[in-house]
């Protein structure tokens, strides 16, 4: 069976945007949590365009290799301004999880307003046998909270923002990880931990 898997690039607060984020403006003042997408020397296999450090572009291709399908918050999704109506994977269906129907969404992506553990449903017939991946600090927290998420992927960059958004939200009781890996690169540690159940 596939694996759902939570992974984003996160501060050392713990923080996924910055101040300010939204629509039209993004991640707010929190740009540099994306920074070694593009400081390296070596072409991503899997998203056009990026320029990894050789060690990240080992982990993050081996990472987003395994996707077949995406789950985005709403908040996530209308800060990316619907991900131009594509998906945020150049390889994966988008699945996107909110409460009320989304104006402008296109066809090629999926609407999800009954919970978390439909979205993840509909995301796992999409993905075509691969994992589904889980963007946005909601989206991973709701997941995590109803037993969902195998593993958790933290590319953390060395700095503190101080404010913004934060990945994980109020959870109802400890969620037990096990590091599986540990990958120190340029500008960003990969740390990729199993959910234990």
């Amino acid at each position: 069976m596939s694996k759902v898997m939570a992974a984003h690039a996160v501060s050392v607060d713990g923080y996924i945007t910055g101040r300010d984020a939204g629509p039209g403006r993004g991640l707010g003042d929190a740009g540099t949590l994306f920074d070694w997408y593009f400081d390296g020397d070596t072409s991503s296999a899997v998203f056009d365009g990026f320029r990894l450090s050789g060690p990240s572009a080992r982990v993050f291709d081996a990472l987003a290799g395994r996707v077949g399908a995406v789950v985005a918050g709403r908040a996530t999704y209308e800060d990316s301004d619907g991900f131009g109506g594509a998906s945020p994977h150049p390889g994966a269906a988008l699945v996107v999880l909110g409460h009320r129907p989304v104006p402008g969404m296109s066809d090629r992506q999926t609407l999800v307003t009954t919970g978390v553990r439909d979205a993840i449903a509909a995301a796992r017939e999409l993905a075509g046998g691969k994992d589904v991946g889980l963007m946005g600090g909601g989206v991973a927290t709701a997941a995590l909270a109803e037993g969902l998420v195998d593993e958790v992927v933290l590319h953390q960059v060395p700095v503190l923002i101080g404010g913004g958004r934060r990945f994980f939200r109020e959870l109802p009781a400890h969620v037990r990880l096990r590091l599986i890996e540990a990958v120190p690169a340029p500008g960003v540690t990969h740390l990729h931990y199993a959910v234990e159940h």
